[in-house]
């Protein structure tokens, strides 16, 4: 294989140029593709999950003395970009009186997160006696989740839509490069735009390192049923309810629906029976990996 190199030719918070160069001829098709497809669909984002909204039981519902009915405004909150600081769900509030206009800045994130995009228009307050009051759940995951794969579990609390990517767009192509006297080599340029709560370098690298996780269960493959020699665990972390591990909301609903409430029964529950669970998938198995290690603790194969 010759060694190639990663060039950078842009670099900013949002938009970044990359050229990835010699490449042996047809691997700049290969890496551009399964790059373009973890950066789209695999990384991980911040997004609102839930809202409640003062005086409205249902999505549908008008709001007297406010231009936007409540489903226009779902739709400027699904467009909210935020980066949270911690891996736990976070509260916030908006709260706006009197007429003018409404923007993303004006969310209190009550010091649990940094919103991106603060010019975003959320709604237009038309009347001296206008109010909205919003209280609003968001939460870290990956990809993109439907309002219907979440359950609300309070009255007047309406899920909505999170997109999670902080990727908005990749694009790449494929140009001959010479090495020598050869130009039998690929030069792959990869164009990445991301929403600001993420640097592209930062998600190139990112995407890269997924799939060599992957990759690597190929040539130094982990068996079903291979032994493993584990150190002694305390009944005290045993017993720790899966709240504990700081898992997303939709992660630590989806193991009660299956009466996973411990960390002993999510440790003697193997991959391919979570997998059988509704929403929970590959990426919802990396997360719950990632926590259970931070404990020095597997997920059963077996």
């Amino acid at each position: 294989m010759i060694n190639f190199k990663v060039t950078t030719t842009t670099n900013s918070d949002t938009e970044g140029a990359f050229i990835v160069e010699p490449l042996e001829a047809g691997f700049g098709h290969t890496l551009g593709n399964c790059l373009r497809r973890v950066l789209l669909t695999s990384l991980e984002g911040s997004a609102i999950s839930f809202i409640k909204i003062d005086g409205v039981s249902h999505q549908f519902s008008v709001i007297s003395g406010i231009s936007e009915d409540v489903t226009e405004i779902i739709l400027n909150l699904k467009q909210v970009r935020l980066k949270i600081f911690s891996d736990k769900p976070i509260k916030m509030r908006l709260q706006a009186s009197g007429k003018g206009e409404v923007k993303a800045r004006d969310i209190d994130t009550l010091g649990g997160a940094e919103i991106i995009n603060p010019d975003l228009h959320i709604a237009s307050l038309n009347s001296p006696s206008a109010k909205l009051n919003i209280e609003m759940t968001a939460e870290k995951g990956v990809g993109y989740l439907g309002a219907d794969e979440k359950k609300a579990e309070e009255i007047g609390v309406i899920s909505i839509d999170s997109i999670y990517s902080p990727v908005v767009l990749v694009n790449y192509k494929v140009e001959p490069t010479r090495v020598g006297r050869s130009s039998n080599f690929d030069k792959l340029i990869l164009n990445i735009t991301t929403d600001g709560t993420i640097k592209p370098e930062e998600a190139l690298n990112e995407s890269a390192r997924i799939l060599s996780v992957y990759f690597k269960q190929i040539f130094e493959p982990t068996f079903e049923g291979e032994e493993v020699v584990e150190p002694a665990i305390s009944n005290d972390v045993l017993k720790l309810s899966v709240e504990e591990l700081d898992l997303p909301v939709r992660i630590t609903n989806a193991l009660k629906a299956v009466d996973i409430d411990t960390v002993e029964n999510l440790i003697t529950t193997s991959r391919t029976q979570l997998l059988k669970a509704k929403n929970l998938g590959v990426q919802s198995l990396s997360l719950i990996s990632q926590k259970l290690s931070e404990r020095g603790l597997i997920l059963s194969e077996a």
